[in-house]
């Protein structure tokens, strides 16, 4: 026979546990609020790369020129009403050197090439992408820049980037891996104050760095924006779909369940997240869209849990009707724990794949979800569980108060 472990027995200490942990996160979030996103503040996300200037190329020609640099190639497209079209692709394996890819160009008609000193047998690898889609060339040129070749030709850090933009207000800086790639995430916070702030923050942002870096040093990688209403109405709407999948999940519960299973799966995944949002909190983890979407995986994630220990109790009480409820609870989730742990670390085994092998906002997503499902494994046996025991004992406490008194009403009864 299967040794039945009395999990009822601990019920108190871990609520008494989690009520520390909540009450904690309560007291982070009042005092230090959360570590809002871009998505939810109004300001300036700017993405920038510091790079070496290898080359400028000039287009003198009729018509236009495209340039678009990627990991592989340098493509130019030619095009106008006074010129022949065309597409000129020159790929890295031909031209392996910045000289070799500068004498490819300058073979090309009214195209001129200048080469930055020292810059001539620079990898034709390590140059950056325009990620901003095609780069025009005319008269005006434009630059070509390339990655650090070494640890030792890194000339940016995360500490030297927060010094250069300081003077920007509410700003704060993250690395984007790899590091050696000198990518930096600049956030901005908008006060409200300048109504041009997107054009006066995006060249803050870029005259800051130049002045510590050196002129011609900074790639513009990508800029976002995002405006007062946004994000006010971002939150408003994050938090009533919170709410709504509360909502509807005690409906369903209730359906299927008693009303006491119905509150105690609402409390555990509530409980659920109250802990996310205590984990978000301390650990300063961003608060974005990415960290709304794993707390409604969560929640699902949790509720299916607790239907199975649910059911489970259900289908002993029909076995067992006149055995203790606290007993049938044992005995429930001691034949579900097996289920609970392999169907607990198969999901987690992939969600350590994404943690490990991933960065930025996947790799927060990720982390998230780890501790989420701990989470929800731990409130679906000791706070969803507890409650339905909870609410039975003081239903039954009622019942044996209303029975004495309704015996001693039939004594009088008889006796008159």
């Amino acid at each position: 026979m299967k040794r039945i472990i009395p999990f009822t027995r601990y019920f108190l200490p871990a609520v008494l546990v989690s009520s520390a942990l909540i009450l904690l996160g309560l007291f982070g979030f009042f005092t230090k609020g959360f570590n809002l996103g871009v998505d939810f503040q109004a300001g300036v996300n700017q993405t920038v790369q510091l790079a070496y200037p290898v080359a400028s190329i000039s287009y003198e020609g009729k018509g236009n020129a495209e340039m678009t640099v990627s990991d592989t190639a340098v493509t130019l497209v030619f095009s106008g009403a006074e010129t022949d079209s065309k597409t000129v692709v020159l790929n890295y394996k031909d031209n392996p050197t910045v000289a070799d890819l500068a004498k490819a160009l300058e073979a090309l008609p009214s195209v001129k090439v200048q080469l930055e000193p020292g810059q001539e047998n620079s990898a034709s690898t390590l140059l950056v992408p325009t990620y901003q889609g095609n780069t025009l060339i005319n008269l005006k040129p434009a630059l070509l820049h390339r990655l650090p070749a070494s640890e030792a030709e890194r000339f940016a850090s995360i500490d030297k980037v927060r010094e250069a933009v300081k003077d920007m207000g509410r700003v704060s800086v993250q690395t984007i891996t790899p590091a050696s790639q000198q990518r930096f995430m600049i956030r901005v916070q908008d006060e409200g104050k300048d109504p041009r702030f997107t054009e006066t923050a995006r060249a803050g942002i870029i005259a800051g760095l130049e002045k510590a870096f050196g002129a011609n040093r900074v790639v513009e990688v990508k800029t976002d924006f995002v405006g007062a209403r946004f994000s006010q109405g971002l939150t408003q709407q994050s938090f009533f779909l919170v709410l709504a999948t509360l909502v509807l999940i005690l409906l369903y519960s209730t359906i299927r369940f008693k009303i006491e299973y119905a509150l105690g799966a609402v409390l555990a995944i509530f409980h659920d997240a109250l802990i996310m949002i205590a984990f978000v909190v301390w650990t300063r983890m961003e608060f974005n869209t990415t960290t709304i979407a794993a707390i409604l995986t969560i929640l699902g994630y949790s509720i299916n849990d607790t239907i199975v220990q649910f059911d489970r109790v259900r289908e002993e009480q029909k076995l067992r009707p006149n055995d203790k409820l606290a007993d049938i609870i044992n005995s429930a989730l001691t034949h579900t724990l097996g289920r609970t742990i392999i169907t607990t670390v198969t999901t987690m085994l992939a969600v350590l794949a994404l943690f490990f092998f991933t960065t930025g906002s996947m790799k927060d997503f990720a982390l998230a979800l780890l501790v989420g499902m701990t989470s929800g494994a731990y409130s679906t046996i000791f706070i969803a569980s507890a409650f339905v025991l909870f609410w039975n004992q003081r239903k039954s406490k009622k019942e044996h108060a209303k029975t004495p008194a309704a015996s001693a009403a039939g004594k009088v009864e008889t006796a008159k």
